[in-house]
């Protein structure tokens, strides 16, 4: 496990300073560490594809890490939808030490992982829940309380938003990671919820050195809502 660390850590290193992310060297070590508990456990439970195993920096902890950018300074507290393996809740978490989270998935299996993961991190920031995001208990727990929505999930635009709407703040931010042509899926979502929908960004992650003209389609959807 200490040379797989140690070699996450050197890949991280180098996709951040190629890209200009200023962050300490715990951050790295941490995220690093994280994605050595997530490889190793990923024999035993598929938190993310096996084909994809040695391109678990690049295509899940790195572009995990790379969305916080985006994140407004405003956002103190989120909540993660579908979390698989932890992204990009954790990864988030890390990054932004002063937002506090809650990671949600229905899988008992891959959130007792993400506990596990939690735990071992030491991350005092953040806890993950098994439940359903619309299920009453998570609506009574947690009405108008996120100014943050992120997700990794390969849920429809239009559904993240019906989850989220119940659950966060008067004013707050969807963020979701997708690929490909995004034109219909914003189209039914800006159908039903236009009025909520202040504001809609699509920021193409490029980056180096193996994305510089984002030919992978790699996109995060911003979204400023109002209730």
């Amino acid at each position: 496990m200490v040379d797989l660390q140690s070699q996450y850590n050197k890949e991280l290193k180098s996709l951040f300073a190629e890209n200009g992310i200023t962050s300490d060297f715990m951050i790295i070590d941490r995220l690093a560490y994280f994605a050595s508990l997530v490889s190793l456990k990923n024999d035993s439970i598929n938190l993310i594809s096996r084909k994809d195993i040695n391109s678990i920096i690049e295509n899940h902890v790195f572009i995990s890490s790379y969305i916080a950018n985006y994140i407004p300074d405003k956002c103190s507290t989120f909540l993660d939808i579908g979390i698989g393996g932890g992204f990009p809740g954790i990864p988030l978490s890390i990054m932004r030490p002063e937002m506090s989270g809650v990671l949600i998935d229905s899988t008992r299996k891959k959130i007792d992982a993400v506990k596990e993961f939690i735990n071992k991190l030491k991350l005092n920031n953040v806890k993950a829940i098994n439940d359903r995001v619309e299920s009453p208990q998570v609506i009574n727990a947690y009405t108008n309380y996120f100014d943050l929505v992120v997700s990794r999930s390969a849920l429809p635009l239009i559904i993240l938003l019906r989850y989220a709407l119940p659950l966060i703040k008067e004013k707050a931010f969807l963020a979701t990671l997708k690929g490909g042509n995004l034109d219909l899926e914003f189209q039914k979502a800006e159908m039903k919820y236009k009025s909520y929908i202040k504001k809609s960004t699509i920021f193409e992650l490029y980056y180096k050195p193996s994305n510089v003209r984002n030919q992978k389609g790699k996109k995060l959807i911003l979204l400023e809502l109002r209730k």
